[in-house]
């Protein structure tokens, strides 16, 4: 058997340990997508009528253009908060002892991670399901969207879930507990807050302006809403695919290094 086979399986093998338990302990995940469901709900009917002044055009409230404007912003903190277990889940195999044994066996080392991405990933992609679906429930439509915006849509998300899974892997591995990889990986769920999920870039002070219009969630999000509601992409498409490869590369880079070393 080549090494690439070997690779290719044992890859499936920790994919499958991986999502075997996400099945038996789905509090986890259910308790992190807790946070955007809530976050959209809170937006939509406490605050919604506020915060929409103007978003549809007008200067009156516009409840079902807010949601439309919202709706990107909070798929992909759906995203952050799942792989905030990942980063949860690696740090107790790091800790836990298993990761110890593994080294010790005839495996394809980095399988180990690979189970922990591509379970990961496969979770996100579950989670923007269950996000999408309650924000039709509540009147998100994309009338708009061609086929292929919806599938360049669906790529971006995948894609941005991969970059920012391989970020919270690297923060397991540095972490000494789960405790400290979930408060380390935070950040993942905090930074939509400081973009442009829920009030335009232009609204903000002018010093906070830069720091809200080029973090990594800013272009990805006004991707999605170009892409799934008809409206004008510009520059921010290569600017959240440069984002995404960027930080899959950055995790990638970190995690295997950090991986790779021996225990003391």
């Amino acid at each position: 058997m080549s090494s690439l086979s070997l690779a290719v399986r044992d890859s499936s093998t920790m994919l499958r340990r991986n999502l075997l338990h996400a099945r038996r302990y789905p509090s986890l995940t259910l308790n992190l997508l807790f946070t955007p469901i809530v976050l959209l709900l809170l937006f939509v009917y406490i605050f919604g009528d506020a915060m929409s002044a103007g978003i549809g055009g007008g200067g009156s409230p516009d409840r079902s253009a807010y949601i439309a404007y919202i709706v990107p912003g909070v798929l992909l903190m759906a995203i952050g908060s799942t792989v905030v277990g990942t980063a949860v889940s690696v740090s107790n195999d790091m800790t836990e002892g298993i990761v110890a044994r593994f080294r010790t066996l005839a495996i394809h080392r980095p399988s180990v991670l690979v189970g922990h991405v591509v379970g990961s990933v496969l979770r996100s992609v579950m989670s923007v399901a269950v996000v999408g679906a309650v924000a039709v429930a509540i009147g998100f439509r994309s009338v708009d969207a061609t086929a292929l915006e919806w599938l360049a849509a669906f790529g971006l998300l995948a894609l941005f879930a991969a970059a920012l899974t391989w970020i919270a892997v690297g923060m397991g591995l540095i972490s000494p507990n789960a405790e400290a990889a979930s408060n380390n990986a935070t950040p993942l769920i905090l930074l939509p807050l400081l973009s442009s999920a829920f009030t335009p870039v232009d609204s903000m002070p002018g010093w906070f302006r830069p720091i809200a219009e080029y973090q990594p969630f800013t272009p990805a999000i006004e991707t999605l809403r170009g892409l799934l509601l008809g409206s004008g992409i510009g520059h921010d498409g290569w600017l959240a695919v440069g984002w995404c490869l960027g930080l899959m590369v950055l995790g990638y880079l970190w995690s295997a290094a950090t991986f790779g070393r021996d225990p003391a």
